[in-house]
């Protein structure tokens, strides 16, 4: 059974920062990529950073050079570091496994609240 598990999220005041983590299970965690999406009610879900299996990674244009984007794979886990962080950073933030070779396998995790007030 596959399982992704997230924490870390929670309430920040904007410029602080918070480190989400992504804990994975019943996969082979190093052949798939690892992404990290977000969501708010009445938007389109974001595609905000990833990390192939060989540490190669992409950002959205909204967070690059405030959030970087790590992964361990000794440990199955993926990590996004958000610093400087804005009110419009606040969304449920997803972890999401999709495999290099067959995309079809494809998974979620349930999704952490970032709220960032003003």
């Amino acid at each position: 059974q596959v399982q992704l598990v997230e924490s870390g999220g929670g309430l920040v005041q904007a410029g602080g920062s918070l480190r989400l983590s992504c804990a994975a299970s019943g996969i082979i965690f190093s052949i798939y990529v690892m992404n990290w999406y977000r969501q708010t009610p009445g938007k389109q879900s974001e595609l905000v950073a990833a990390i192939t299996p060989d540490g190669n990674t992409n950002y959205a244009d909204s967070v690059r050079g405030r959030f970087t984007i790590s992964r361990d794979n000794a440990q199955n886990t993926v990590y996004l570091q958000m610093n400087s962080l804005k009110p419009e950073d606040t969304a449920v933030y997803y972890c999401n496994a999709r495999n290099v070779y067959r995309v079809q396998f494809d998974y979620w995790g349930q999704g952490t609240q970032v709220t960032v007030s003003s």
